[in-house]
């Protein structure tokens, strides 16, 4: 099964909640334009690149075209979301080994493409800040409706802050149950001291009890079914 919520379960529960966050995001650009969105979260294994991964997949279905970016050069992990290689990409292109065409991946979700990080160089935060860069960045706005860009952890090392200093906005990823408070406030300290422009908060892992969600689940559940019913009856016709 995909491990993209959004692209293997579209009619869940969780699908549903990153169609509420991408709706958020579509409201933000009401008075500033959002094209290029830096999302970290204070420490590891919180669930950012995850949540990069199925706010991709719900701006793609939308028609709108996407470019998923690891920006995370000491632990990528954005490949595996996708089950793609990650033998060339970013840094490849920064360095002039590669080009942009010969290092991006299309996937199956239509107009949803990934650039990978590639090898891992020795200095992650001077190649992220470099000029190069910059303009890379730059130079994808006049190719994409939307950039997401996984990047690490903003409590562990500064690279987080170093790209939303050339990114319109930045989501924060907090794991429920997970997250340090203290960690998340220093986190979010460091993001103000650079100006990053904080669209909002993800609370990720949120685990809900509530007859809500449970009828929600069961109403998708029962509309899967149906509509499965329904083919089978028209292929015995």
């Amino acid at each position: 099964m995909n491990k993209v919520i959004s692209i293997s379960k579209p009619k869940s529960p969780i699908a549903e909640a990153y169609r509420g966050i991408r709706t958020s995001i579509e409201f933000a650009n009401l008075d500033k334009e959002i094209k290029v969105i830096n999302i970290t979260s204070s420490k590891q294994n919180e669930g950012k690149t995850t949540v990069v991964a199925n706010l991709a997949v719900s701006f793609a279905n939308l028609e709108k075209k996407v470019l998923i970016l690891d920006g995370d050069l000491r632990n990528p992990s954005i490949h595996r979301m996708f089950g793609i290689s990650n033998i060339q990409g970013l840094t490849d292109v920064l360095v002039n080994n590669k080009t942009f065409v010969e290092c991006v991946h299309c996937t199956d979700t239509k107009n949803l493409h990934v650039l990978t990080c590639g090898q891992i160089p020795p200095n992650p935060s001077e190649m992220l800040s470099s000029k190069k860069m910059r303009e890379f960045v730059q130079s994808l706005r006049e190719h994409y409706d939307y950039i997401f860009i996984d990047a690490p952890p903003i409590g562990i090392v500064t690279d987080a802050g170093i790209i939303s200093t050339y990114t319109d906005g930045t989501l924060f990823v907090v794991g429920s149950n997970e997250a340090d408070s203290e960690m998340a406030k220093i986190s979010k300290e460091r993001l103000d001291n650079v100006g990053a422009n904080i669209l909002g908060t993800v609370l990720n892992k949120f685990e809900v009890n509530g007859s809500g969600y449970d009828y929600y689940n069961y109403y998708y559940q029962e509309s899967e079914r149906s509509s499965r019913s329904s083919r089978n009856k028209k292929k015995k016709k």
